[in-house]
């Protein structure tokens, strides 16, 4: 497939561990939990599941762990933990996403968000940190049949902002993520959070950054618009 060129017309995020900082906890929750169930869950294979829709990432996280029943304990352990119930939001804004999405607004590049997440919980997290406003559309991991690294949740985003994929530009933490983006015709800029991409995915990637401090001076030259700030 060949890779879509700038400039583009829209923009599609992922959201955990690319615009909230999310992952790290989450991963915490759920060794702790395992640990505190006598089941020593390695990192290294709860990172397989970072960026997969629920379905395919309880799947694995049941076999993991032993069986339902005991997936079923640990599940509920990380939800006690991982309640947000507090004055501050638990998952906090990645730094740069602010500035990055109130400068696409202005610029009047159209955003989605393509998360694994649930739809409802997009809307929360989101709202919690104030930048729910800025997209025009949303797709969850609980819209689709299959999820990432399968192009569904992305073609659903571009559908929903009616823009082709092949003009919209993908942020992406996650490799399952990128290869979703890419499987849809969708260029990414790969944000690595808790595991850097292969060597595959970056070769077919319209780049790596550290964090998104660093689009802002690329907007001009990646997105159709009259005006980036």
């Amino acid at each position: 497939m060949q890779i879509p060129r700038p400039p583009f017309t829209a923009a599609i995020f992922d959201m955990d561990g690319l615009l909230v900082d999310s992952e790290r906890v989450t991963l915490r929750a759920w060794l702790d939990a395992a640990r505190a169930r006598g089941i020593a869950l390695a990192e290294a294979d709860y990172l397989q599941v970072v960026g997969r829709a629920s379905t395919d990432s309880d799947a694995m996280l049941t076999a993991l762990l032993g069986g339902p029943q005991m997936f079923e304990q640990v599940q509920s352990d990380v939800a006690a933990r991982l309640w947000d119930a507090g004055p501050e939001p638990l998952f906090p804004l990645k730094p740069g996403a602010a500035s990055l999405l109130h400068a696409l607004r202005q610029a009047g590049v159209p955003c989605a968000v393509a998360s694994s997440s649930r739809r409802d919980e997009i809307e929360h997290r989101l709202g919690r940190v104030d930048v729910l406003q800025h997209f025009h559309a949303w797709a969850g991991g609980n819209e689709v049949q299959r999820g990432k690294p399968d192009p569904a949740l992305y073609q659903l985003a571009a559908a929903r902002l009616g823009v082709d994929p092949a003009q919209c530009l993908a942020f992406e933490d996650s490799e399952n993520g990128a290869r979703a983006a890419q499987a849809a015709g969708v260029a990414v800029v790969i944000v690595p959070d808790l595991k850097a991409p292969g060597i595959e995915v970056v070769e077919r990637s319209h780049g790596v950054l550290e964090s998104l401090v660093h689009p802002h001076d690329h907007l001009p030259r990646w997105f159709r618009a009259a005006r980036v700030p």
